[in-house]
C-alpha cells in the first residue's frame, strides 16, 4: 500500500513520484509514493487517516500549502515564520507540518551560485511557494516585492507597476505557463526582457515560455529534487547523500 503522497488539486504534472520512490529505495524503505487529487473539504479526513497511520507522510501542493496548517498539531517555528507548510510527518499519532520548500529553493541558488543580496528581486504570485520563496530571498539580502493581480497589501505592486521598476531577478511562483497550459506566460516580453535573472520554479515543462523567452534562466527542478530530499530525510531521520546520482537519473528520465 501507498504510504508517502503528494496531496493537491490537479497533479497530471507532478514529478514527484519519480523522485521520491528513487529515495525510496536508498532508504531500504518499501513503500510507495503516490498522488492523491482532493478538494480543499477532503484535507481534514487525510491529515485524520494519517494520525490513525494511513499514511506515514504528505507532501502538499498548490493551493493547499497555507490551508493545510489548520489540520496540524505541530508546525515547526520556520514554517510558521514563512505561513506555509509543504511537508506533513506522522508520528505518534500526531500531523507535524514543516517547509522544505525553503531549503530547496535556498539550494538551487546556491547550486546556480545566485546571489541576490541587494538585488531587486520581484515575485509573481503571492500563494504558499512565494512565502517560503520570499523567506529566502529575504534571509540572503535581497530586496523583495510580491508581484500579484490582487492586491490584499502595500507589499504587493500590480503587474502594471512593474513595467517601471529595475528587476535584477524575476521569480515566477506562480503556475501560469505549467503543464498543460505551456504556451501562457505571466508577464510580457518587455518584463522578460528587462529582467536581468529569471528564475521559474515550474519543473513541467522543464523550460517555460518564460524562460524560453528569458536570457538568464533557471527552471524548478532542482527545487523540486532538493525539497524532497528535506522531505524524505524528515521521514526517515537520516540523512540523503546521493544527490548529484538522482538528479542525474531524474533528468535521463524526463
Amino acid at each position: 500500500m501507498t504510504k508517502y503522497n503528494l496531496l493537491g488539486e490537479k497533479l497530471s504534472h507532478s514529478f514527484s513520484p519519480l523522485i521520491h520512490n528513487e529515495i525510496l529505495k536508498y532508504y531500504h524503505d518499501d513503500s510507495s509514493y503516490g498522488l492523491i487529487e482532493c478538494s480543499k473539504d477532503e484535507l481534514f479526513n487525510y491529515v485524520k487517516e494519517g494520525k490513525e497511520g494511513k499514511y506515514k507522510g504528505f507532501n502538499v501542493t498548490i493551493p493547499y500549502k497555507i490551508e493545510i496548517m489548520k489540520y496540524l498539531d505541530y508546525i515547526d517555528p520556520d514554517a510558521l515564520k514563512i505561513g506555509s507548510v509543504n511537508t506533513v510527518v506522522f508520528k505518534d499519532n500526531k500531523a507535524y507540518g514543516y517547509n522544505t520548500d525553503y531549503y530547496g529553493f535556498k539550494e538551487e541558488l546556491n547550486y546556480y551560485n545566485i546571489n541576490p543580496e541587494n538585488k531587486d528581486v520581484y515575485i509573481l504570485g503571492t500563494g504558499g511557494a512565494s512565502l517560503a520563496v520570499k523567506k529566502v530571498f529575504d534571509d540572503l539580502g535581497a530586496n523583495v516585492t510580491f508581484v500579484s493581480r490582487n492586491k490584499k497589501d502595500k507589499n504587493i505592486i500590480s503587474y502594471d507597476e512593474l513595467e517601471k521598476r529595475n528587476i535584477d531577478i524575476l521569480a515566477n511562483t506562480t503556475p501560469v505557463g505549467m503543464y498543460p497550459n505551456i504556451d501562457d506566460t505571466p508577464v510580457d516580453i518587455n518584463i522578460i526582457n528587462k529582467s536581468k535573472v529569471v528564475i521559474d520554479i515550474i519543473f513541467n515543462p522543464l523550460e517555460t515560455k518564460l524562460l524560453n523567452l528569458a536570457k538568464s534562466k533557471y527552471n524548478g527542478l532542482y527545487m523540486l529534487i532538493f525539497q524532497a530530499i528535506k522531505a524524505e530525510e524528515l521521514w526517515h531521520n537520516e540523512k540523503y547523500l546521493e544527490v548529484d546520482k538522482l538528479y542525474q537519473m531524474v533528468v535521463k528520465k524526463l
